[in-house]
């Protein structure tokens, strides 16, 4: 073992180590990999730097603008709500379409924006025929992760893997090579989890929680007499929320003006403060001279939407700007006019200090506001609402456009007209050129972190090569492995790169395994094409853990634990993985 390669895989076991702790973003981790690897000299800066301009990130970029426009002029919305309008009250017809609508959707986006895109809906549909949302949420994530083996564009490790194969001389894979086996693998786990895996989904959803939105928050109101100290004093100064853990709603005066509760808002007297808080903190206001209890109240949610206020639950979604920021630290009533009044993750609500937590993908908000506002949030793509959504304002008369250009671009990948990275930007250049989306709006649906997490993974597999580490590796496998029939060779390699998909992201387990695996092949004399195609479906077999940004989503609305994606995903990674590899045996024969 030279120094350069153990350079490279203390930098390889210092990321998977910072990945599986998920406390740095992973596009920071990525950068820093890509520093580590300039910076010792294990990588030239340019060949470092060429994953930024690689087919795989042009590809993935003209893909997500096109994704963006199909959503900007409605069309994705109308598909999906056209597939699931035909189904009815039936439990079993709503878990069936639940799951074909994730399947075709997500072949041809991330399973996490397929997963984004039908939560609410399935959360209304499970309210509406009065079926607990656990018994679907499981199901639609799953879904969503298996349709990323039938297209090219499924997900973006297909491509991570494909640009790969390039630089070790190999063809790149084609937009349905994968098809012959990914569809396979989605009718064997659709049959799964419609037999079997929903019988295993625990339901920790109350009963009286399926009636609609509500959110269970008890609010009271309070009137400021004349002799209250409070009286003059701003709302930071009250000391509300400090001394008695209260949270202000809204401030009514003059019985019809409502006042936006800001830190600099001075308090006068017959004010009445709406608060938020719980039964112990309300009993002490008690104590507290100066204010009147109004009998408490329950905040209806028709109430407020009379009044121009709209109360839901929103998730914070990938890519969203709050993720590892705090309340406070955005100062997020102020620059969001929102107020958030409870925090879920994991199905558990965040007590203490809600201002000081750190948010998360997946976490749940309660919040409180103007509708409009809220609608902007969630174009923006701030957070997406779970439950009654805000009614859409989509450029529809541009769809019939964005669809025609989505299916050309297709085509022209499909019969290799042109190669699919110049397809995917001839196509994010027809739907700016054409308006369908403004190059803001795409700018800001793009997923950066993606992008960049993919060019430095190329960058790190490209080191794996130069530094002698890939050969390395595999010459250990090699040593051990001679005697080992390739099939179990694959099994091998399909079980390491499922298992490192856990803690780490999909796209960066691949770069990792892929390189050992294809250098083991070739000094085997076995065929390399089969090894990258069973590591680039068993990257998209994630269903062990919630970790997956697909299972975050829906593990606080189901009220899921961690067990639960084991208990029943360990018996669909099983079955999964024998269709994977006779599948493989088959189609990609690994005798050359």
């Amino acid at each position: 073992m030279t120094i350069q390669i153990a350079l490279l895989l203390s930098a390889i076991v210092a990321a998977m180590v910072l990945f599986s702790i998920d406390r740095i973003p992973t596009d920071v981790t990525a950068l820093s990999v890509l520093m580590f690897v300039i910076l010792t000299g294990l990588l030239p800066a340019e060949a470092a730097f060429a994953g930024f301009g690689s087919d795989p990130v042009l590809m993935i970029l003209g893909l997500l603008i096109l994704m963006a426009a199909l959503a900007h002029t409605g069309v994705t919305d109308l598909v999906g709500r056209e597939i699931m309008r035909r189904t009815g009250s039936n439990a079993d017809h709503i878990l069936l379409l639940v799951m074909v609508a994730a399947i075709l959707i997500g072949a041809f986006m991330s399973n996490t924006a397929a997963t984004a895109f039908f939560l609410p809906i399935t959360i209304g549909l499970a309210r509406s025929a009065r079926i607990s949302p656990a018994r679907l949420l499981m199901p639609l994530a799953f879904s969503s992760i298996l349709a990323g083996s039938l297209t090219l564009i499924g997900t973006s490790t297909n491509m991570v893997v494909s640009g790969l194969m390039v630089q070790y001389g190999l063809d790149p894979i084609t937009m349905f090579e994968l098809t012959p086996a990914g569809l396979p693998i989605a009718l064997v786990g659709m049959v799964y989890l419609f037999v079997v895996g929903r019988r295993l989904i625990p339901d920790r959803i109350e009963p009286d929680a399926l009636a609609g939105p509500e959110t269970g928050l008890y609010f009271t109101e309070l009137v400021l007499r004349p002799d209250s100290p409070l009286v003059g004093q701003t709302l930071a100064a009250s000391a509300l929320g400090r001394d008695l853990d209260l949270k202000v709603i809204r401030i009514v005066r003059d019985r019809t003006r409502f006042v936006l509760p800001r830190a600099e808002t001075r308090l006068r007297v017959e004010d009445v403060l709406l608060v938020e808080g719980d039964r112990e903190n309300i009993l002490r206001i008690r104590a507290t001279s100066g204010l009147d209890i109004r009998p408490d109240v329950k905040f209806a949610l028709s109430d407020g939407q009379a009044e121009g206020v709209f109360l839901t639950d929103v998730i914070i979604t990938p890519g969203s700007p709050l993720i590892g920021r705090t309340l406070q630290g955005l100062r997020f009533r102020d620059q969001y006019q929102l107020q958030v009044l409870a925090v879920e993750r994991h199905g558990e609500r965040l007590t203490g200090r809600l201002s000081r937590a750190r948010l998360r993908t997946g976490d749940v908000l309660v919040v409180q506001g103007d509708r409009r506002r809220i609608e902007a949030l969630e174009r923006e793509g701030v957070f997406r609402l779970l439950g009654t959504s805000v009614e859409r304002l989509p450029n529809q008369a541009r769809a019939p456009a964005a669809t025609t250009i989505f299916i050309g671009t297709l085509v022209l990948a499909t019969t290799g007209l042109v190669p699919l990275s110049v397809a995917m930007v001839l196509g994010a250049l027809l739907v700016l050129a054409t308006r369908c989306i403004t190059p803001e709006e795409a700018y800001r649906e793009v997923n950066w972190s993606v992008l960049i997490l993919v060019a430095c993974m190329l960058a790190l597999g490209a080191a794996m090569e130069s530094t002698g580490t890939a050969a390395y590796l595999a010459e250990q496998i090699v040593r051990f492995a001679r005697q080992v029939q390739p099939a179990w060779l694959l099994l091998g390699f399909y079980l390491l790169t499922m298992l490192l998909t856990q803690p780490m992201s999909n796209q960066a387990s691949a770069a990792v395994v892929l390189p050992v695996a294809l250098r083991t092949a070739t000094q085997m004399g076995l065929n390399p094409r089969s090894f990258a195609i069973i590591i680039a479906l068993a990257a998209s077999s994630s269903f062990l853990t919630p970790l997956e940004p697909a299972c975050l989503l829906v593990y606080g609305p189901g009220r899921y634990k961690f067990f639960d994606f084991v208990k029943v995903g360990l018996p669909l990674t099983i079955l999964i993985a024998g269709v994977c590899l006779g599948l493989v045996l088959v189609l990609w024969p690994v005798s050359v």
